[in-house]
């Protein structure tokens, strides 16, 4: 069974002797309970895996209950050490303050008890971590499978990858594209939008975010001024109504809004979002076309590939401890700028064969970066930046 390189870092922390409460987060299939299956795997200590997702109301009664059944456990086995394994922990109301009051009474009582915590919404376990349990975590960020882990695992190449995507479980699919955008559409897109943020974020127009999400899917790759978003859907309410729900969106690792560049930060914050999914199959199962079709079609698969630059970029981020941005000055634009502790570097896609003129000089003029890079057939090519860790750019 293929194993992420993330597997080796938990075991190599789950061998050790202190206690520890490791929160990991990332988006729906993307591999966490397989992880943590793979990890108990020869773990020579007894362990309690649940989760809340099977729970219809799971509340702090419930964590209280799992946390005691744990503890007697450990008793009943006259373990040292025991693991506690919690899914879908975002879904338990106030579990950041009822996890505090139980480690710190196990921390009292010497009872050693190691503890994982899965979850889907980064924003909200944040907001739990931020507030209840400083100096007592660790986070890692489990991100959409990337174009090397799907190769070893699937043997794909970069084509296959840009088309189909990062979701392990969908791979299996793709001999019959009907059925594998059918499982995208229902198994993903539909249930993280409908039980990762509907059903734990207060959302005042559902319908209104499922329209965004699909527009910015449509879109991906594109600058789009808030105000023109207000055009493109019915009902839209605000530009703010709009923000808020393309950061839910993001931070259930779905479609994020890329800000624009710029060394003054209210002209950042208040620039027009350049559209960028975290999957490219997200914008493949909405899609007509099929893969051996859209490869026919020059701007199309131009875009898709373009976007999987972006995808490449953006689940890399939060693990390499970089911010993905764009860059536009009057009629010269640049793809992706990222920016780490004060080095910045430009990317610009040209994934025709045709390499049309740059906005590179014009770039280094206003910006002066560190690095600038040109993914395409006079540059990199795209294919061998998609096998590249964007982290070690820097």
């Amino acid at each position: 069974m293929f194993e992420r390189p993330y597997l080796q870092v938990l075991k190599s922390r789950i061998n050790e002797p202190r206690r520890f409460i490791q929160v990991i987060m990332g988006p729906r299939q993307v591999g966490k309970t397989t992880l943590v299956s793979q990890l108990t795997t020869g773990y020579t200590y007894p362990f309690h895996f649940v989760t809340a997702d099977a729970v219809p109301a799971a509340g702090i009664t419930w964590l209280e209950q799992q946390w005691e059944a744990a503890r007697l456990m450990m008793l009943q086995q006259e373990a040292d050490e025991f693991l506690l394994v919690i899914d879908e922990i975002q879904k338990v109301s106030n579990w950041s303050e009822t996890v505090k009051l139980l480690w710190d009474t196990d921390t009292r009582e010497q009872r050693n008890i190691k503890v994982i915590l899965l979850g889907a919404s980064r924003l909200l376990l944040q907001q739990g971590l931020t507030e209840s349990l400083a100096g007592r975590f660790e986070t890692s960020y489990l991100g959409h499978w990337s174009f090397g882990e799907m190769q070893d695992a699937f043997g794909w190449d970069a084509s296959t990858y840009v088309w189909f995507g990062g979701y392990p479980g969908a791979a299996v699919l793709t001999g019959d594209e009907d059925r594998w955008k059918r499982y995208v559409h229902d198994s993903l897109i539909e249930t993280s939008i409908s039980r990762d943020i509907l059903m734990l974020t207060r959302v005042d127009k559902p319908a209104l975010m499922k329209r965004l999400f699909e527009l910015g899917c449509l879109y991906s790759g594109k600058i789009m001024a808030y105000s023109k978003m207000l055009g493109q859907l019915v009902d839209a309410g605000n530009t703010t109504t709009l923000a808020h729900y393309l950061d839910l969106l993001n931070t259930a690792g779905l479609l994020g809004g890329l800000e624009k560049f710029d060394p003054k930060l209210i002209r950042k914050r208040s620039s027009s979002p350049k559209f960028q999914v975290h999957n490219t199959a997200l914008i493949s199962a909405q899609r007509d076309e099929q893969f051996g079709e859209v490869r026919q079609l020059p701007d199309k698969w131009g875009h898709m590939v373009e976007s999987a630059v972006g995808t490449h970029l953006i689940n890399s981020a939060y693990s390499g401890g970089y911010n993905v941005h764009y860059w536009r000055a009057g009629g010269h634009e640049v793809d992706f700028v990222l920016e780490r502790r004060g080095k910045v570097i430009g990317i610009e896609v040209k994934s025709g064969k045709t390499q049309t003129g740059t906005s590179m000089p014009a770039f280094r003029k206003a910006v002066n970066p560190d690095k600038v890079l040109l993914v395409g057939a006079s540059g990199i090519p795209w294919e061998a930046f998609l096998a590249i860790n964007p982290a070690e750019l820097f």
